[in-house]
């Protein structure tokens, strides 16, 4: 007699329902909470900012407000804000001046030829002293192309005069010797620019390879032996290391260099301009100080001098964003 036998399926076990509870969410502290914590914390580094902070409210920030006197026909007697306000007469008065042109032309010129010559120079005295290996050499060198940095600029006009001097100056009895002739420097107009740029590129190229012998010297050496092992030489080292590991601090320089592209300095161009080269000497600032000083004119002055400084915050934002699409590094990334 056969059968079949029924195997039934073992009974399972119940499945429990699991219970979520509710996590309870922490309070993170306010900012203002961690803002106190922080100073308890770092009051001493707190307390080390307040001088230049003070500096830069009270000479800075707060002058701002009397701006305002741009769109006003501004009365000493009455003050900045009794003053009778004229909207952006000053403006117009400003854009239709026969000299607005020259004055645009000139300061966007020398300041472009300025960024463009004192750009690069820095950087090839600071990668060429980072190959040299004698110390004593490259100290020298160092100190002889620091030390015009420590100059006044008043001395360094001097100087220049002193040498290109049609009368006193040993520069045209230089050219003398190898039959060039005498030229005037000073007064010939086509001559200031290429006098205001290189002087100021022999003054301030030292102080400038400073900052980027400092970068310079935060590369990673194991990425020179690396090279080195796969047989780079030395132009290739500093084409594909040297040159990226300091791009981010020249990317920087460069931008704030443009953004101050209209705020050229003052002082190097009106010691060095005379009737003979105003055609080219000329500038913004210096029409602000004859403007507002000299003619007491207050209002025209500030309003070119607000104009002025709309341009350079204009050209600043649009370089650094053209700096950050290209190269990636801006002055807030």
């Amino acid at each position: 007699m056969s059968g079949t036998i029924e195997v039934k399926p073992a009974p399972t076990a119940p499945v429990r329902k699991q219970v979520v509870t509710p996590t309870r969410r922490i309070k993170r502290p306010s900012r203002w909470t961690e803002a106190r914590r922080s100073f308890r914390r770092h009051w001493q580094l707190y307390l080390l900012i307040i001088v230049p902070l003070a500096y830069f409210v009270i000479f800075k920030y707060i002058p701002i407000s009397n701006a305002v006197i741009a769109f006003k026909d501004y009365s000493p007697i009455k003050g900045p804000w009794g003053s009778e306000w004229v909207g952006f007469k000053n403006f117009e008065l400003f854009f239709q001046n026969p000299v607005f042109w020259s004055l645009v032309k000139n300061t966007f010129l020398l300041a472009a030829y300025t960024v463009l010559a004192s750009f690069p120079i820095p950087i090839i005295l600071a990668i060429a002293l980072n190959e040299i290996r004698t110390g004593f050499f490259k100290k020298t060198v160092q100190l002889v192309t620091y030390a015009p940095y420590f100059i006044s600029t008043v001395v360094v006009v001097s100087m220049t005069i002193l040498v290109l001097s049609p009368q006193i100056g040993f520069f045209d009895d230089a050219l003398g010797l190898f039959g060039i002739p005498e030229a005037d420097f000073l007064g010939d107009p086509n001559y200031f620019r290429h006098i205001y740029v290189w002087s100021d590129v022999w003054q301030t190229t030292g102080y400038s390879a400073v900052i980027y012998l400092a970068a310079l010297a935060g590369i990673d050496p194991a990425l020179h032996e690396s090279a080195k092992i796969d047989g780079a030489s030395r132009v290739k080292r500093i084409l594909n290391v040297d040159l990226p590991g300091i791009m981010p601090t020249a990317v920087i320089i460069l931008v704030l260099g443009v953004g101050n592209i209209m705020s050229i300095g003052f002082e190097k161009a009106f010691l060095l301009q005379n009737p003979l080269n105003l055609a080219q000497s000329e500038i913004i600032a210096t029409y602000v100080y004859k403007t507002g000083l000299l003619n007491a004119d207050f209002s025209m002055a500030t309003a070119v001098g607000l104009f002025n400084s709309v341009i350079n915050l204009c050209l600043l934002v649009f370089v650094n964003f053209a700096a950050k699409r290209i190269t990636g590094n801006g002055l807030w990334s």
